[in-house]
């Protein structure tokens, strides 16, 4: 059981909750309500397509060769050989057809655009390290994850919560996507020395040592700034929410430019998270005071 845990990766959920969160505060902010019952699928769909992609990725870095004995981060299961690459697929699978089943339910509720939005997160759960174009290995993984894991996962519930498409869920979106990226990027500077001699083409191999560093450093910095632009929709008070990226991510930042490119990265793996849960904090408390 525990190398399935391992296999999912609890700690990287906060980027599928986060936005589903988040993006129920706001429909709530914006109309005054919202559904709990589509939340919840909402949310369950939003996991099982994280975890889906995981298991994914696990499987197909190892038979890639991408997790090598040099690997400075989170034991992988395939890889080390506690489980079968057959059966880590088999259970991607599983955990897609759960988001397919629940994305059933969605579909009544908000119509074709979940279709719009469902079938390519589905492909690119494994899409993302497989198939003919892995966007991993192209130095797309960042990009990736701004669009599905912030403007898209964000957009998406508050269309299924409001029925619209909100320009208010862009920017938000926009926001917590660059956090998550951060997560992205740390990860992938920790690992650019082995990704490097793998073929694993990820924007800090490209971008070289200096280079990754400071995208982590822009892409905290671009979330910050962003807040500025809740005066345009009156909302001033959800501003409030880039707090600990003035706090939190500074001290990050600063880390990020003075730590090696070795398993001390974890620990800002882990500052990078709780960054992101704390703006999403931020941002329920600010919607909150703001009414």
């Amino acid at each position: 059981m525990y190398s399935w845990i391992l296999a999912a990766r609890p700690k990287t959920l906060p980027a599928a909750i986060v936005p589903v969160w988040a993006g129920c505060v706001l429909s709530w902010k914006l109309q005054g309500s919202w559904s709990p019952w589509l939340a919840c699928c909402t949310l369950m769909s939003a996991v099982c397509i994280q975890i889906a992609t995981n298991f994914f990725n696990d499987g197909i870095d190892a038979a890639k060769g991408a997790d090598t004995a040099k690997r400075q981060g989170p034991t992988r299961v395939t890889a080390t050989g506690l489980i079968s690459r057959r059966a880590v697929f088999a259970a991607a699978t599983i955990f897609l057809v759960i988001a397919l089943a629940l994305g059933v339910v969605l579909y009544e509720a908000a119509g074709w655009p979940i279709i719009a939005i469902g079938l390519p997160s589905l492909y690119l759960a494994y899409g993302y390290t497989g198939g003919p174009f892995p966007l991993a290995y192209r130095g797309m993984g960042e990009l990736f994850v701004v669009a599905f894991f912030g403007i898209i996962a964000v957009g998406g519930t508050v269309l299924i919560q409001t029925g619209e498409w909100r320009e208010e869920a862009m920017l938000l979106g926009f926001q917590i996507g660059l956090l998550s990226a951060v997560l992205i990027s740390i990860n992938n500077l920790r690992d650019r020395a082995e990704d490097a001699t793998t073929g694993k083409n990820t924007m800090a191999v490209r971008l070289g040592d200096r280079g990754a560093r400071f995208l982590i450093w822009l892409e905290i910095k671009v979330a910050a700034f962003c807040g500025l632009l809740w005066l345009k929709h009156q909302l001033p008070w959800l501003g409030l929410a880039t707090i600990p990226l003035w706090t939190l991510g500074l001290y990050l930042s600063f880390c990020v430019f003075t730590s090696p490119a070795d398993k001390s990265m974890n620990r800002l793996l882990a500052l990078a998270g709780l960054m992101l849960v704390t703006f999403a904090l931020f941002f329920h408390a600010a919607a909150v005071i703001g009414k």
